[in-house]
C-alpha cells in the first residue's frame, strides 16, 4: 500500500521523533557515552547483563530498576520489518568522513568511536555520528529473515535526539572496508584503543538507500525509548572468514525481536 502523506501527522511524528527521554540524555554525558551500546566494560554499581543465562534478554527488566523499560516499554527495538506502509519520506543523507580508527571491545560488542565531523541529515535535520558497532546475528529481521551481522551507526542531534542507521550484513564477498577494523579487534574487553589506521565508514553503507523508518529504543539495557530508527533495505556483504572472526568473539550478541505494538512502520518509495 502506498500513502502519499495523507497520514501527515503519523509521518511527521516518525520523522521528528518524540522528545529525547531524560534517560537517553543522561547516557550521553560524554561524546561517546552509552548510546546504544556501552563504551566501557561493566563496572561499579551497574547491573551486569548478558545475552544468555540468568542475565539474558528475557530477564533484563528484572536486573535493575533502571532497566524496567526493557520489559515494560511499548516501543522496543529490534522488530521484524514486515507489512510496512510505503510513504514519501525525506531522504537519508549520510556525510561520513574518513577518520583514524579508535576501537573498543566493551564486553558486549566491537565498537568504533568516531571523530567529530561526520553526520547524517535525516528528514532535513542534522545528526552527528558518535560511534558504530556490530551484532551477530542481525537483531532486526527482514520479513522473518535473519542476516549474519547487523551494523548500527549511532547518532545524536543537537537537541539530544538519538537516531540509528542500521545495515544488514550478509554472507558474500570479502568486505575491504571491514578489514582494518577486523585486524584491530581486541579479543578481550578493555578501554578504547587509538589504533590510528584510517577507516572509511561511508564504505560500509549500501549503494541503494531505500529504508524502513520507525520509533524504537536502544537494543541494550536500559532499552531507553525515543530513538529514531532507519534500517536500510539493501544489505552489504562480508566473507565467511570475516563473519566467523566476529562470531568467535561474540557467538550471540543480538536481542530477540520485540512486539510492534501498533507502531507505524514506514518504508521509503
Amino acid at each position: 500500500m502506498t500513502v502519499r502523506i495523507s497520514r501527515r501527522r503519523v509521518i511527521q511524528q516518525l520523522a521528528i521523533g518524540s522528545v529525547a527521554c531524560p534517560t537517553c540524555l543522561s547516557l550521553l554525558g560524554g561524546r561517546h557515552a552509552q548510546a546504544e551500546s556501552a563504551t566501557t566494560p561493566s563496572h561499579g554499581g551497574a547491573a551486569h547483563w548478558s545475552y544468555e543465562g540468568e542475565a539474558g534478554p528475557q530477564n533484563w527488566g528484572e536486573l535493575s530498576a533502571d532497566f524496567r523499560v526493557c520489559e515494560l516499554g511499548f516501543e522496543q527495538t529490534p522488530i521484524d520489518l514486515r507489512n510496512a506502509v510505503s510513504a514519501q519520506l525525506a531522504g537519508v543523507e549520510p556525510d561520513f568522513q574518513s577518520m583514524p580508527l579508535t576501537i573498543i571491545n566493551n564486553g558486549h560488542t566491537i565498537q568504533v568511536n568516531c571523530s567529530p565531523g561526520s553526520r547524517t541529515r535525516i528528514d532535513d535535520r542534522p545528526f552527528e555520528l558518535l560511534q558504530f558497532h556490530f551484532h551477530h546475528p542481525s537483531e532486526h529481521l527482514l520479513a522473518g529473515r535473519a542476516f549474519e551481522l547487523e551494523l548500527h551507526f549511532v547518532h545524536r542531534s543537537d537537541t539530544g535526539q538519538l537516531a540509528v542507521l542500521g545495515v544488514f550484513i550478509q554472507l558474500g564477498a570479502e568486505n575491504a572496508a571491514l578489514e582494518p577494523i577486523w585486524d584491530a579487534m581486541p579479543t578481550e574487553a578493555g578501554p578504547a584503543q587509538e589504533v590510528g589506521t584510517p577507516i572509511r565508514p561511508a564504505a560500509l553503507l549500501p549503494t541503494d538507500r531505500g529504508f524502513f523508518r520507525y520509533q524504537g529504543s536502544l537494543t541494550t539495557p536500559p532499552c531507553s525509548e525515543g530513538v529514531l530508527w532507519t534500517m536500510f533495505r539493501q544489505p552489504i556483504e562480508a566473507s565467511e572468514a570475516q563473519i566467523r572472526k566476529f562470531a568467535g568473539l561474540f557467538p550471540v550478541n543480538a536481542r530477540p525481536v520485540q512486539g510492534v505494538n501498533r507502531r507505524f512502520l514506514l518504508q521509503s518509495l
